[in-house]
């Protein structure tokens, strides 16, 4: 599958949206997806960036030309600086040869419009990283992996079309994969030292107004700042710098992981870094720099993952740091609130529902006991099971031996890459072989629910096990499941119970169903 991200950096929009896609971009990779880039030169190199991380530019597209009228219809329609019917056509022209099976977009300048005008081009779906729900879409995959209340209806009057399916709040944190087994935050009762990363243009000059802050603290302590070269204030932030005493800067860093886990308290500007230090665990002041960061933060800290510097001012941001520094018990319980939204798995959580029409089946394995087994157990999936009582290990081998011993029962693991995503099994009639008659079940695993991998799972499982026949029995009160039913073309026979009559790939009933599947399982 291949996957074109269309996204730009300037110093008007800094560089989060680049960041967060390379993020997506890598968790694409790493399943086996192919992934090029198209961007806009405004200013900053974004080419090389994106380059620098392995990725293909197919096209950098000119830097505007003469004036641009903003649309009203967009309030960050500037930040595009050329109208974005003219975007449209360039971004298809760029990608046509390559022959995407996604368009993911990350602007805030681009609405409905763009989205159908590339969809048609290229003929491919759009999945658009968004946060504002500000502008009307017309897209097929929603990614906003800030916390809302409720995701569905904050995008509810801007998605104009009931197949879009929304991927919302933290768990779908674009982080890149550092974070997904980095080292966390060791808290300590005293804060020893403090980070300053507050984007990564940092226009407004925030860095030098948090170093006014942590001085008028009184904290004398080691400080870190973390910058990038395409920092306009950047030889005035090393001039105040080299003037404090332990006070270092770091500059253009690969990843921020170890330099959030390494410091007791951290000031940050309120864009997609927040969810980083999440992930880390660190305490955190949080600055709102920009108006679209409000909502987030606001959110943020009433559930008590941060604290918050109600402006981007010197005496703000002193009062806030003042009363983080000297409250232990405040910073540790940001520490456990933070950790606990986000684990840094979004972003191949994102990837893996982007990638579900590659889902594919093979017949299990005595190796594949502990996964199952896992699986099986874990609450999830037991509350919808018809067998809701936790089982034993012996139990769980046993069944298994049973069952891959079993040539009328076929098990399969579904996989997206290399990666397992979930358990199908078809149970056929013995005495009935020749009508091709099976109950199938299935779970995913429970930490990949609401991704859509449920159907994509059916459907290639379907093809494998190749019944005429399927009846499927489904806990009462168990939405999800009926939804997939209903969505895969079955029947509900009864208020817990589906069937499904299918035309098989194979007429020749006589022989076992394992025998004429192995070719297909083991794919």
């Amino acid at each position: 599958m291949r996957v074109l991200f269309r996204v730009d950096a300037s110093q008007a929009m800094g560089t989060g949206h680049v960041c967060r896609c390379l993020a997506l971009a890598h968790a694409l990779r790493s399943q086996g997806e192919e992934v090029a880039f198209v961007t806009r030169a405004l200013g900053l190199d974004t080419q090389g960036v994106i380059e620098s991380e392995g990725f293909r530019v197919l096209a950098t597209l000119p830097s505007p030309g003469g004036a641009f009228a903003p649309d009203p219809a967009i309030s960050h329609s500037v930040w595009g600086q050329v109208p974005q019917d003219q975007d449209a056509v360039e971004t298809v022209e760029a990608a046509r040869n390559w022959a995407p099976d996604w368009v993911v977009v990350d602007s805030y300048a681009f609405d409905a419009r763009w989205h159908r005008k590339v969809a048609r081009g290229l003929s491919c779906p759009i999945a658009a990283i968004d946060d504002l729900a500000d502008r009307a879409l017309d897209c097929d995959c929603v990614i906003d992996h800030t916390h809302a209340s409720n995701h569905q209806h904050k995008y509810a009057n801007v998605i104009g079309s009931d197949r879009t399916r929304v991927l919302g709040g933290p768990r779908f944190g674009l982080l890149g994969p550092a974070y997904a087994h980095a080292e966390q935050y060791a808290f300590s009762d005293r804060v020893r030292s403090i980070g300053v990363f507050m984007g990564g243009v940092d226009a407004g000059g925030h860095s030098i107004t948090a170093l006014k802050a942590i001085e008028a603290a009184g904290f004398n302590g080691p400080v870190e700042v973390v910058s990038t070269s395409a920092n306009p204030g950047l030889a005035t932030l090393r001039e105040k710098i080299l003037a404090r005493p332990n006070t270092m800067l770091s500059l253009d860093r690969p990843d921020l992981a170890g330099f959030f886990a390494r410091h007791d308290v951290q000031i940050g500007a309120g864009g997609g870094a927040s969810w980083e230090r999440c992930c880390i665990g660190v305490p955190t002041l949080l600055v709102v720099v920009a108006d679209n960061q409000t909502p987030v933060a606001e959110a943020l800290a009433a559930k008590g993952v941060v604290a918050l510097a109600e402006e981007p001012t010197t005496k703000a941001m002193t009062d806030a740091l003042f009363n983080l520094v000297e409250n232990s018990e405040k910073r540790r319980s940001l520490v456990e609130n933070s950790r606990a939204l986000v684990d840094g798995r979004g972003a191949e959580r994102v990837a893996l529902a982007l990638s579900s029409e590659t889902l594919s089946v093979r017949s299990a394995r005595q190796s594949d006991a502990c996964l199952m087994f896992e699986w099986r157990n874990h609450p999830a999936t037991r509350t919808v099971s018809l067998q809701s009582e936790p089982l034993g290990w012996g139990e769980h081998k046993a069944w298994l031996d049973r069952v891959l011993d079993n040539p009328n029962r076929l098990l399969f693991i579904g996989e997206i890459g290399n990666r397992p995503v979930g358990v199908i099994r078809f149970d056929f009639e013995a005495s009935r072989a020749s009508t091709r008659r099976a109950e199938v079940s299935l779970y995913c695993d429970p930490d990949l629910h609401g991704l859509g991998l449920g159907p994509a799972l059916l459907r290639a499982g379907e093809a494998a096990a190749d019944p005429a026949l399927i009846e499927a029995r489904v806990v009462e009160g168990n939405s999800a499941s009926h939804r997939l039913f209903a969505k895969c073309g079955y029947r509900q026979a009864a208020p817990t119970r589906w069937e499904k009559r299918r035309e098989t790939a194979n007429s020749d009933a006589s022989q076992p169903p394992s025998r004429r599947l192995a070719a297909t399982s083991e794919r």
